[in-house]
């Protein structure tokens, strides 16, 4: 596997998940402060930001990304300079845009969710978050586009160092905001939450200035690179964005996979819940299926979400030169790690799923099934950013699109009646048939194409299944274990049996991993070194 796959994705991947961390981190002081309920009206304003910010982008980070590769591994460093001057314009212009349209919109998106006099949120109160959120729109598609331009280069820490600060600047808004408006300025939970969302500005503006201090530090180096171009061609405007619509419309989708399926809940949930007399608690269990768990079970994912991110450039070098041996060596290692790092995490949130909501929010029966049943699909996410990005890189884009609107109308037809039938619960059980029918269609279109076959891939895939079995009667004994001396009756207790349990399965895993060769086999000469250190 290219060392700067694995490079670029251990970058990405730290970046990725402490960025994740601090987003699940900051929601328990942001949820002890406005209570759960109001956390409902937190993630009415992220889905429809984070639809409308996709086609802003409109794929272009990725697609940047990926053509500025291209073009640097033939030598002709130009190309990519100059897309970057036209293409810097045009994010500026629909980021502008798209606040605009998400401004005005905000008005017949809330009255659509608004589906029964019994919900907790009023009309305005939903068009009054996502109008704040729109305000992010005018600068995070700039943002994203310098972020795709570095990996372009194969520089994955200004996007990791970028999306970090961001992430830290915009939880201190978020919480000193509330903080403020609760207990100076008196003002409601409900007050506090519009307030918050518009971190999302401000945190935008400190990810900008984070990029433009490495473009400053960088710009030497690639003007060096740009002066010892082998190749100078005079590609024009014109066929440089023919080449772009075609990558485009694909990364969109690829990007807008989630939001639209948590669309579909937003809108149909509150609907469905109401046809079943649950009208009162649609806005509680659409925040906890959407936002709370949601933000639980994305940690896992980081691994596919750092993947995709790295694996598109470096395919795409591949594919242009025709190397079909070191894109098969790089897929073999990626559709391994992601299984050996996502199911322990996935393992260990069902078998902890009470502790962990109790920690994190409070003591909740309902919120706690929900994540023990929402676990799963983290695989099947990360599986499908991965999947779709190896798509892109071969040149697959109509099966993309077809894939996903497959999924899509699964998701669609089954869930209003299996949340008729289960709740929360028949939510999350046609995302898994809908994303699960569009990544099985993903890998076999990637495996006819590239005539991929991998035994030792299967059979390394039921090792760690295996070993997440053991794991995961290891940890489940040891917790029982543990309520044998005592339930948990605080977020101290539910925070030491958390600990405890969790500890003991990595161990197990870490153990078994190591003395089967398994993880040296995957991570390579640097985890060897690292045990020699430690006198393993």
């Amino acid at each position: 596997m290219s060392s700067n796959l694995v490079k670029g994705t251990a970058i990405l991947s730290i970046g990725l998940f402490l960025s994740k961390a601090l987003g699940l981190l900051y929601v328990i002081p942001l949820y002890a402060m406005v209570g759960e309920e109001n956390l409902g009206l937190y993630q009415y304003a992220y889905i429809p930001y984070n639809i409308m910010l996709s086609f802003a982008i409109s794929g272009m980070p990725i697609a940047v990304s990926r053509y500025v590769s291209k073009y640097n591994s033939l030598g002709d460093y130009e190309a990519g300079r100059k897309l970057l001057r036209s293409s810097q314009k045009i994010m500026i212009g629909s980021g502008v845009v798209a606040f605009l349209l998400l401004f005005f919109l905000a008005d017949p998106i809330a009255q659509i969710v608004r589906a029964s006099d019994e919900q907790v949120f009023t009309v305005d109160d939903i068009a009054g978050v996502i109008r704040l959120v729109s305000f992010a729109l005018i600068v995070v598609p700039f943002m994203s586009l310098t972020r795709g331009f570095f990996q372009g280069y194969q520089q994955f820490t200004p996007t990791a160092v970028s999306q970090l600060v961001e992430q830290i600047v915009r939880i201190l808004f978020v919480l000193a905001g509330v903080y403020i408006v609760i207990n100076f300025t008196q003002g409601s939970e409900k007050t506090a939450i519009s307030f918050a969302v518009f971190a999302a500005f401000i945190g935008a503006v400190a990810g900008l200035a984070v990029l433009y201090f490495y473009w400053r530090r960088e710009k030497p180096k690639m003007d060096s690179l740009l002066a010892e171009s082998t190749v100078r061609s005079d590609i024009r405007l014109k066929d440089m964005y023919r080449e772009l619509i075609v990558y485009i419309f694909p990364i969109v989708l690829v990007g807008l996979a989630n939001p639209l399926f948590q669309l579909v809940d937003m809108l149909t949930f509150n609907q469905a819940m109401a046809s079943i007399g649950l009208g009162s608690v649609s806005d509680g269990q659409l925040g906890m299926l959407n936002f709370s768990t949601h933000k639980i079970v994305m940690i896992p994912v980081m691994v596919g979400t750092a993947f995709s991110m790295a694996i598109i450039p470096i395919v795409t070098s591949y594919y242009t030169k025709g190397d079909r041996r070191g894109m098969t060596r790089s897929l073999d290692q990626v559709f391994q790690i992601i299984a050996f790092l996502t199911l322990p995490m996935i393992t260990g949130l069902m078998i902890l799923s009470d502790e962990l909501y109790h920690l994190l929010f409070e003591q909740s029966e309902t919120g706690a099934d929900i994540l023990r049943n929402y676990a799963p699909a983290a695989l099947l996410f990360a599986l499908y950013s991965v999947s779709g990005s190896i798509l892109q890189a071969i040149d697959r884009h109509k099966w993309i699109i077809l894939n996903l609107m497959i999924g899509l109308l699964l998701k669609l037809a089954l869930n209003m009646p299996l949340i008729r039938m289960f709740e929360a619960e028949g939510a999350i059980l046609a995302t898994v048939i809908g994303y699960g029918a569009a990544v099985g269609l993903n890998i076999a279109v990637a495996v006819h194409t590239l005539h991929y076959r991998s035994r030792m891939v299967i059979h390394r895939l039921i090792l760690i299944v295996m070993f997440n079995a053991v794991m995961g009667v290891a940890a489940w004994l040891v917790l029982k274990g543990l309520y044998l001396f005592g339930s948990v009756d605080g977020k101290g207790d539910a925070f030491l049996y958390t600990l405890i349990t969790a500890l003991v399965g990595a161990a197990v895993y870490a153990v078994l991993a190591l003395r089967s060769g398994l993880a040296q086999k995957l991570f390579g000469d640097r985890l060897n070194r690292l045990m020699k250190k430690f006198g393993m």
